[in-house]
């Protein structure tokens, strides 16, 4: 497609297409053709496609190289956006084949966010539709066989198709349109002073960008940016995510820097997650893991609650949760003591479950949160020997919503 003369073609056969079955006016055949097209409405689409009637500036359901599919991720814990560059950690093997067809490939790889973390093999229906596309960088084997791989993030797309068949995700794309870049001087001036106070109190390094930060005149950017280094709920950010308006999007980013505030962690959640710490440096481990921390939520008030709730025998709790970290530790272990440094999933647990206690409107984040987002590492021994007393992440929830009833 050149020109709007041409989409305004596409509008009057589809209206005398439709005549028989429909009575359908000129101007509804312009605002259906519209989003047929991937854009809001027909006065937006005149206007991209007048801007330069020799380069089509709408993005419809392409995929370069004439590629129907691409390799895909699942993204369990967090919400990628366009500019960031991330650490992934590699475990499923339906992933491990999608990285290996990326990097046999142009080392590009759909990022599907799922809607529930706990989800181990998800389908089109467990994904939100919005995603990005990222490129892979470099790769790295760690320990227990998991893969950390860098991801540059490019740009948001459409997910149409999600399959996991033959041992490997992939998912089929479509390019989405956010429109031209709006002036915005005040918005962008008053945001940026705005996260700068955000950052400030909760400890928020400014990352580099190019051009710098408080130089971004893209407000969609900026707005992308900014949410990046919030401490937000995952369908929070990806509301974000999928807020294609350049302006709005940023708009949006203002009031949630306004808004979220994650309750503080209890007295009690902060003597049990230095506990934790203690058990790894009691056995001189350089990583304090998941079995670490639910072995000292075996003495938070909270946690305990939710667990005798759950009919968890903390006996047997216990002596699985010790057996496991003295044998099948080891390899963490140190010829001198250390100061141990929580792992990768003791920090998501714990930034999840301050977002899980901000959602549940709870005055403070405790051991009960914690053990509710304990669930999303579904393959970890800290889950599985939850698991086998038949304890699920709903009972834990609803533990934490009888809880909040009562004190209401």
């Amino acid at each position: 497609m050149r020109d709007f003369r041409e989409a305004k073609s596409m509008a009057h056969t589809l209206r005398e297409s439709l005549t028989d079955r429909l009575a359908i006016s000129h101007s509804d055949s312009l605002e259906l053709v519209s989003r047929m097209l991937g854009v809001a409405d027909w006065n937006t689409l005149a206007a991209l496609l007048k801007d330069d009637p020799r380069s089509p500036t709408v993005a419809v359901a392409g995929h370069p190289e004439g590629a129907t599919f691409y390799p895909a991720i699942p993204i369990r814990d967090f919400v990628p956006f366009p500019t960031m560059t991330f650490p992934l950690f590699i475990g499923r093997e339906k992933t491990r084949q999608a990285l290996e067809a990326a990097f046999a490939g142009a080392r590009e790889v759909v990022l599907a966010v799922q809607k529930d973390a706990a989800v181990d093999d998800p389908t089109l229906d467990d994904l939100h539709e919005i995603g990005t596309l990222g490129r892979l960088m470099e790769v790295e084997r760690l320990p227990d066989d998991i893969l950390k791989v860098f991801v540059q993030v490019q740009r948001r797309v459409a997910i149409g198709r999600f399959v996991g068949e033959h041992g490997t995700y992939r998912a089929e794309i479509a390019a989405v349109a956010e429109g031209r870049i709006p002036e915005a001087p005040d918005l962008i001036r008053q945001a940026v002073e705005r996260f700068k106070e955000y950052a400030a109190t909760r400890d928020i390094r400014e990352v580099a960008t190019v051009p710098p930060f408080d130089r971004i005149r893209d407000p969609g950017r900026l707005a992308d940016v900014i949410v990046s280094q919030m401490v937000l709920p995952l369908r929070s950010k990806q509301a974000v995510l999928a807020t294609l308006d350049p302006l709005y999007r940023l708009q949006q980013v203002y009031a949630l820097m306004d808004s979220a505030v994650a309750p503080e962690r209890s007295a009690e959640l902060a003597a049990t997650l230095e506990r934790a710490l203690a058990h790894a440096r009691q056995r001189r481990h350089g990583t304090a893991t998941l079995e670490h921390l639910l072995l000292a939520m075996t003495d938070d008030a909270d946690a305990t609650s939710a667990m005798h709730h759950c009919g968890i025998d903390l006996g047997i709790l216990r002596e699985s949760l010790i057996g496991y970290i003295d044998t099948g530790l080891k390899h963490l272990s140190t010829e001198r003591e250390t100061d141990p440094q929580p792992s990768t999933a003791f920090q998501r647990v714990t930034q999840r479950a301050g977002m899980q206690a901000w959602e549940m409107h709870c005055a403070a984040t405790s051991g009960a949160e914690i053990l509710a987002s304990l669930f999303a590492e579904a393959r970890s021994p800290a889950v599985q020997v939850l698991v086998q007393q038949h304890m699920t992440q709903k009972h834990a929830l609803d533990f934490i919503v009888q809880r909040q009833m009562k004190r209401r």
